[in-house]
């Protein structure tokens, strides 16, 4: 997809005020993440609840006719986050449910990232959680997907979340119109 934002040649002053004007999309099945959004209302992030039919954030740009963006700018058929709030949670998706994250993650945005929260790639490593998961099992599962599907695997603490979400969104965009 064309953005009409790389059709123009932006000075840094513009391209700074449209990357600090993101709205981050919040999907509307994603529960247990008032750490996320006590961030953005702490750092006056623009967040908004939205369906999303892939990951849990993505983000949009909102009209801006001095900037000649015409209506508001939609990034989550490029780009989404989902986000993991353990190891156990991801290890359910390449057990339980492998055939339906599977499917999507082969429908999702080419640029896709996976947040795993409250865990380091040692806990992984040491069997450093609940599921009775296999850890070589475990290892494989999460590098084969990484390379099957092109998602990358974020471990973080989750007082970090909302910090990366905002970054990697504006540094994507920032990419996009410079």
């Amino acid at each position: 997809m064309i953005v009409i934002l790389e059709l123009y040649k932006y000075t840094e002053k513009e391209v700074d005020e449209i990357v600090n004007s993101i709205v981050i999309l919040v999907d509307t099945r994603e529960k247990v993440n008032d750490h996320i959004i006590d961030y953005f209302n702490r750092a006056n992030i623009e967040w908004k609840k939205m369906k999303l039919d892939y990951g849990d954030y993505s983000f949009y740009i909102p009209k801006n006719d001095e900037l000649d963006i015409p209506r508001d700018l939609y990034f989550n058929k490029e780009i989404v986050i989902e986000r993991k709030a353990n190891l156990d949670e991801i290890i359910g998706n390449f057990t339980k449910r492998r055939s339906d994250f599977k499917e999507e993650l082969s429908l999702a945005p080419k640029t896709k990232v996976i947040l795993l929260e409250n865990c380091t790639y040692t806990d992984l490593i040491n069997g450093n959680y609940k599921s009775k998961y296999n850890q070589k099992s475990f290892w494989g599962s999460l590098h084969s997907f990484w390379h099957k599907y092109n998602v990358p695997f974020f471990f973080i603490d989750n007082k970090m979340s909302g910090f990366f979400i905002r970054g990697f969104f504006q540094y994507y965009l920032k990419s996009k119109i410079k």
